[in-house]
């Protein structure tokens, strides 16, 4: 029993001293230091200048339309291929292909998935040679530094999150419910609508909020696609400790940023739980 205990402890001991160390440590000094001004004393101006400014307030509901968009997006492309996943049991090589595909992306770092989009979307890219050798545009098109460009490169980042998060629980699913809608008499819409979506909620749930608090906090993709032309929340945050040299600010729009993310997380939890049927 005492051995049991011990490694109880230290299975927990690990992980539980990482995270204090590794993240409540560094998040608890950001939240000191954006109560503290550059003469270490404890005020509330940060906040007075952050909540203040419309400025910071237009870059925040930026970064949230920004998510949002990303997040039904990824939603709208990623679960018929989730599903389509889920259908081909019988076709291992395929289902293999497929999750290989989209596991590929993340094998490189957002900077080379952006700037490969460069390529594509440039003046001399690929897509504005296309159109210009068919005829359809007679001078390039601006592609990069607008906010489609943006949004394409954001649903591209975020497209696999989705993706494995839906497949996940498609793939556990008990097929035998589909074949016994079936069974009675439901065509295959009907099937889809009323077993496998309502069963697929977990799964879009656990997308749609990893998708959604990573594309919040993102930070390389909007900056290389817009050009620096578009301003997110995490570019304020950078620009604040790397080159103004002013972490109490940065702080303070980190701390508004992680409460507005908390905030808007529970109200959507929430707002799912009271739409479940009671048990």
């Amino acid at each position: 029993m005492r051995i049991n205990r011990f490694w109880a402890a230290i299975l927990l001991g690990i992980p539980l001293i990482y995270l204090v160390v590794f993240f409540v440590t560094p998040l608890g000094m950001v939240v000191v230091d954006s109560f503290s001004n550059k003469a270490g004393e404890v005020t509330l101006e940060n906040y007075a200048i952050v909540l203040g400014d419309p400025y910071y307030w237009t870059v925040l509901g930026y970064t949230l339309w920004l998510a949002l968009v990303t997040c039904v997006a990824t939603l709208i492309l990623g679960y018929p291929l989730a599903y389509y996943m889920s259908l081909i049991e019988q076709r291992r090589f395929v289902k293999r292909i497929c999750f290989i595909l989209i596991l590929m992306p993340l094998f490189t770092s957002n900077i080379v998935r952006s700037f490969g989009w460069i390529v594509l979307l440039g003046r001399d890219g690929l897509i504005n040679q296309g159109l210009l050798m068919v005829g359809i545009i007679s001078k390039p098109l601006r592609l990069l530094s607008t906010e489609v460009a943006i949004i394409i490169g954001m649903i591209y980042v975020m497209l696999p999150f989705m993706v494995l998060a839906i497949a996940s629980v498609l793939q556990n699913m008990n097929a035998s419910l589909r074949e016994a809608a079936r069974d009675l008499g439901a065509s295959a819409f009907t099937t889809f609508l009323k077993v496998t979506l309502p069963l697929s909620v977990p799964g879009i749930v656990a997308g749609t909020l990893i998708v959604f608090t990573l594309s919040i906090s993102s930070y390389v993709t909007p900056r290389i696609m817009s050009g620096g032309r578009s301003v997110v929340s995490s570019m304020l945050i950078y620009d604040q400790f790397m080159l103004v040299f002013n972490p109490f600010l940065g702080s303070a729009i980190a701390v508004v940023l992680l409460v507005t993310c908390f905030v808007l997380i529970v109200a959507y939890t929430l707002i799912l739980e009271r739409k479940q049927p009671a048990r």
